[in-house]
């Protein structure tokens, strides 16, 4: 599978088969963080991998009830070690540098058939306390992981020419 193919295969898994991930499966989604490209190349990050049964089932409050937090045998936890940066274009250096490790995180995991979603409903301050994570440390993005037990429909996506202007924007 190429990088295209895990794009368009990609899909939220919210159904989890009880296998456990390879470690090395593991790694090689973890090492995809460690060498995606970061603002200065600061790497400003830390990964929290959470597989303690009682822990992921702690999680499902702080994400707002989502059972699925619990059942997938893996949650990961993208943490920024510096919240303040700006970079010159104005956005926070670390919602840019997290979004990109945590996608390359999710391509590498479709490819080698793993499944994932990406979590954006949840309380981060109950995150933190469930995790030890310290009150300075944002918590900008969080994703289950593990064998899908469900095969979802795509998703609907616009046109091409929708979301595209070329020169200036239209």
């Amino acid at each position: 599978m190429n990088v295209f193919e895990a794009i368009g295969e990609r899909k939220s898994i919210r159904k989890y088969k009880d296998i456990e991930v390879e470690e090395e499966k593991l790694e090689k989604i973890l090492e995809s963080a460690r060498i995606a490209p970061s603002a200065a190349n600061r790497q400003e990050w830390k990964f929290l991998v959470v597989k303690n049964k009682e822990t992921r089932d702690k999680l499902i409050d702080a994400a707002h009830g989502q059972k699925f937090v619990g059942q997938a045998p893996i949650t990961i936890v993208a943490c920024s070690t510096e919240s303040e940066r700006v970079m010159p274009c104005g956005q926070y250096a670390y919602t840019v540098d997290l979004s990109i490790a945590v996608s390359f995180m999710i391509l590498e995991a479709t490819e080698i058939g793993l499944g994932t979603c990406w979590l954006g409903a949840y309380d981060e301050g109950k995150v933190k306390e469930t995790l030890g994570i310290p009150s300075d440390i944002r918590v900008p993005a969080m994703f289950t992981l593990g064998y899908a037990d469900e095969n979802p429909a795509p998703r609907p996506r616009k046109a091409l020419d929708d979301i595209v202007c070329y020169e200036r924007y239209e």
